[in-house]
């Protein structure tokens, strides 16, 4: 039996970035993938949002996504599209670019990083007992780990074999979207009607990618069939389709897991949490999922801190992803065309499109205005830190450069070695600056006074804040990586 400390369902960008995390803090991680090609054949996802090219940076891998994708103000909601650009971050914007993009940016990172991917298998069952989990792959081959995490879809095995609930909405609105050639010229672009929306376009490559709003909710795998029915309804004609390269079927079901842990199964990114696809929340929620449990699932695994810290995860990221989710349905009722709904649409977007509304609203999707519960003290407390421009002994330097490793940084900014960090110096990297600023902005929360010191965590959110004063930092060391 091949035995691992962490065993992740599912190699899509965020069971890929979780691997790599687990990885980087040195954890025995493999990937069970039941696709055999590295190659994602169908788009997925439209982009990325601001935080997670925050993130990406952090660990030093933006700069491959910015070189393929086209950096645009993409949020919106209500009709009311924001812009961002103002916002103070290094990133004040989205990022253009098809998943299958991104995804394979992401896979490249991670073998380089030396994540391992069974490729061509699946998962079929699994066991918990005491130690561990022992997982049976469909070739007969056994696994054993001591955590096993779903990262494996909407309709997640390990989920359901794990018995966690997923409460939520059945769907009411269902697409087919697909690629595939056709026989006759048909004249592309989008169109509405009192079904939804269509829209038809060509690829680079010859094909026509389609979307058809179905007029009914259809269950069963979308056929060729279904989708030149959709066509023949909206188009009245199926323009001689054929060789689809991919037919998928998205709706506007909504729900989220119960609880993202439960013993020692875990769960990320849509296996813990499904809806429509309005805003592009999906796979940036999934990522930042990752970036969340990686560290913390690192720490326990190697003994350094107790399993309690697992359920940190679950507090600070099923609240993130239950507000984007209100955000989608939202989406979906607003656009509803009677008239009743189009009234409602339009006071919603003109109060949505007020000054701080705006702000609030813009903040949230983005997620650069995230704040994890960690209690009452500075406006700094639980929001992700920003990326600073630090004046060091070895010049001038950026924050996020020091979080390549996903290891928590204690930065400084009083006299050097006024604090330290203790026991835990083998684990938190200090960082001195000489930074004079009075005050930091924030996005939404605007100008706030700039502490004395600052504890990172290798998620980029702040863990304890110093004032002048040093009170608390243990604690917050000892609360965040264990006893030492």
């Amino acid at each position: 039996m091949c035995e691992h400390a962490v065993i992740i369902a599912g190699g899509g960008p965020t069971g890929l970035m979780l691997g790599a995390e687990l990885k980087l803090a040195g954890v025995d991680v493999a990937i069970i993938e039941k696709r055999a090609q590295k190659d994602r054949v169908q788009p997925g996802a439209l982009g990325l949002h601001a935080r997670t090219i925050e993130v990406f940076d952090q660990r030093g891998i933006a700069d491959r996504l910015l070189a393929e994708g086209k950096p645009m103000q993409v949020l919106g909601f209500s009709g009311v599209r924001f812009d961002i650009s103002a916002f103070p971050s290094r990133h004040p914007y989205g990022l253009a670019l098809i998943q299958k993009h991104s995804e394979r940016i992401i896979l490249n990172w991670a073998d380089e990083v030396g994540v391992p991917i069974i490729r061509g298998v699946e998962i079929i069952g699994f066991t918990e007992d005491a130690s561990g989990i022992a997982v049976a792959l469909r070739d007969g081959r056994q696994l054993r780990a001591q955590y096993l995490v779903g990262c494996d879809g909407g309709r997640s095995f390990i989920r359901k074999a794990a018995g966690i609930a997923f409460p939520g909405s059945d769907p009411t609105v269902s697409h087919l979207l697909a690629e595939a050639r056709m026989t006759s010229e048909p004249e592309c672009g989008l169109r509405s009607d009192a079904i939804g929306t269509h829209a038809l376009s060509k690829t680079e490559d010859g094909k026509i990618g389609i979307l058809v709003t179905e007029r009914s909710i259809e269950v069963a795998d979308p056929t060729l069939d279904h989708l030149r029915e959709g066509l023949i309804a909206h188009y009245g004609s199926d323009y001689g389709i054929h060789s689809p390269a991919f037919i998928t079927r998205f709706t506007d079901m909504t729900r989220q897991a119960e609880t993202y842990r439960k013993g020692r199964v875990l769960l990320a990114g849509d296996a813990a949490h499904i809806h429509y696809p309005a805003g592009g929340f999906g796979m940036n929620l999934g990522i930042q999922d990752a970036v969340n449990l990686g560290w913390k699932l690192a720490l326990v695994v190697n003994g350094a801190a107790p399993h309690s810290l697992l359920d940190t995860y679950h507090a600070e990221r099923h609240p993130v992803a239950a507000r984007m989710l209100r955000y989608t349905m939202a989406t979906v009722a607003l656009s509803r065309s009677d008239d009743r709904t189009q009234a409602l649409s339009a006071i919603v977007s003109e109060i949505v499109g007020m000054g701080e509304p705006q702000l609030v609203t813009a903040g949230r999707m983005s997620g650069l205005d995230i704040r994890y519960d960690l209690g009452e003290g500075h406006p700094l407390l639980g929001r992700r830190m920003p990326d600073l421009d630090l004046p060091t002994a070895e010049g001038q330097e950026r924050l996020y450069m020091h979080l390549r490793e996903a290891r928590p940084v204690l930065l400084t900014l009083g006299c050097p070695g006024s604090v330290d960090a203790g026991l835990w110096s083998d684990y938190v990297r200090t960082v001195h600056a000489n930074y004079d600023g009075h005050e930091w902005n924030l996005p939404v929360t605007g100008a706030v006074s700039a502490p004395s010191a600052v504890l990172i965590r290798p998620d980029g959110y702040v863990a304890w804040v110093g004032q002048g004063t040093h009170a608390g930092l243990v604690e917050a060391l000892t609360a965040w990586f264990g006893m030492r």
